[in-house]
């Protein structure tokens, strides 16, 4: 139907057109009327000339748009697909919880999710960021995510919303929180960070700011009264925010800090690392239950194997961590404890 309207609104348009022109050459014809007679019967034997409006004709259908209302319908809307396409595939998506921004976030996983889809012809994965962490909470909580790496404490909170824990990161040592100071700041205690602002990621950043702030809880710090909390984002910038001055100290962890530290060298020698917490299970990888085992199975394999291959390696080491893991619910048992201590103790979570 859409084709017929199209057809017939052209159709309307060179008539008007014809018209038009019709009445505006007719003198100019009028003149020139008995020429073309006489060259029209001196050439009876060749093709007989265009006329103003057959010219326009093909002129018309030759432009881009209107070349298109020319074609059969079934020419207009036929997909195609090329040799390598996954479109028929079951699409799945992952997720990876802001570790950094957005554009960071797709050079580090981009790999290894173009890693999966190769070696896994019969899914067809998307990795997709999110702004924050309210963000990826409302969509990992929401079943939005098919797989996800969520840090800890998502992690243990996406157990009560249809997921399982299959794998982790490695590394536990480096699952800490690391509290920056400038080192000009003539910050050397602890105490000395009373009445002055501490930038965090987030409220639910697990290493870079419970853990931190549960630090500064047992040095003698009531975070919720001695100090300012500022909560900015992401773990660049918390960085950034100490590197300007804008607060006495940022929490991070080990993982962006050694990023930053490699891409920004005489930046990062600006700044120090004052103090540190002990460590807790690093970040999980869950799944949701309704997924087909065979999917998780040969998912987990590939991710489990990439410390095995030069390929991988790379990809591991852009993390960086030097492998991921097999894990399950019962793993990350120590983080609920600690989340339990830290909202008894510390402030509450939402």
């Amino acid at each position: 139907m859409i084709e017929i309207l199209r057809r017939y609104s052209l159709i309307t348009l060179l008539v008007i057109f014809n018209f038009t022109v019709s009445a505006a050459a007719s003198p100019l014809e009028s003149v020139t009327d008995k020429a073309k007679t006489a060259q029209i019967s001196k050439e009876g034997s060749e093709q007989h000339p265009e006329t103003v409006i057959m010219k326009w004709w093909k002129l018309l259908l030759d432009l881009p748009l209107l070349a298109g209302w020319n074609k059969q319908s079934d020419d207009i809307y036929e997909p195609s697909f090329s040799t390598q396409s996954k479109s028929k595939a079951p699409k799945y998506i992952i997720g990876i919880h802001p570790l950094h921004n957005p554009k960071r976030l797709f050079e580090v996983y981009g790999p290894i999710v173009d890693f999966l889809n190769a070696n896994m012809p019969e899914a067809d994965f998307t990795l997709e960021a999110s702004r924050n962490y309210e963000e990826f909470d409302r969509k990992l909580y929401s079943g939005h995510f098919d797989f996800a790496m969520p840090n800890p404490y998502q992690t243990v909170n996406s157990l009560k919303h249809g997921y399982r824990v299959f794998g982790k990161m490695a590394d536990d040592d480096d699952f800490r929180g690391i509290i920056l100071v400038r080192r000009d700041s003539g910050i050397n205690t602890v105490a000395d960070l009373k009445g002055k602002a501490v930038s965090y990621p987030a409220p639910t950043a697990l290493a870079a700011t419970m853990m931190p702030q549960y630090y500064l809880h047992t040095h003698g710090i009531d975070i919720n009264r001695d100090i300012e909390n500022r909560y900015v984002g992401s773990q660049e910038s918390s960085i950034i925010n100490v590197l300007r001055g804008h607060v006495a100290a940022g929490a991070t962890w080990p993982v962006p800090w050694k990023t930053f530290s490699k891409e920004n060298p005489q930046l990062a020698d600006q700044l120090e690392v004052k103090w540190q917490t002990e460590p807790l299970q690093n970040n999980g990888w869950v799944v949701r239950k309704d997924l087909p085992t065979a999917v998780i199975d040969k998912f987990a394999a590939l991710l489990f194997d990439l410390a095995n291959h030069e390929q991988g390696r790379a990809m591991l080491a852009r993390i960086p961590v030097t492998r991921f893991e097999p894990a399950n619910d019962d793993s990350y048992e120590p983080v609920q404890a600690f989340i339990a201590t830290f909202i008894k103790t510390v402030r509450p979570l939402e």
